[in-house]
């Protein structure tokens, strides 16, 4: 499956309710791997947008159970852990 396929495919989580769909992705090239799945398009340079969409709009790509006609998440309550990853990745998008 490529990338591309999954754009615009409803998310829902494992106890069948609707999240979104995916609107864009964040990539980690160094790992080779999708780290992010975003129900909003990170197109904005600001600061303060990428950091909302990153903590509302956006699941960690581990939080993928499955992917077929839909996109299938566990989402729980985030972590202290997860947020700092949020922080950080606007930090790196902040760089560029």
């Amino acid at each position: 499956m490529n990338l591309s396929d999954i754009y615009d495919m409803d998310i829902y989580s494992d106890g069948g309710q609707y999240i979104g769909s995916v609107k864009d992705a964040i990539l980690d090239l160094e790992k080779g791997e999708v780290s992010r799945l975003l129900m909003e398009e990170l197109k904005s340079n600001d600061k303060e947008t990428a950091k909302r969409i990153l903590q509302q709009k956006s699941i960690l790509f581990k939080n993928i159970k499955n992917i077929g006609d839909v996109v299938l998440a566990s989402v729980s309550m985030r972590t202290k852990q997860e947020s700092a990853a949020s922080n950080e990745e606007v930090s790196d998008l902040s760089m560029k």
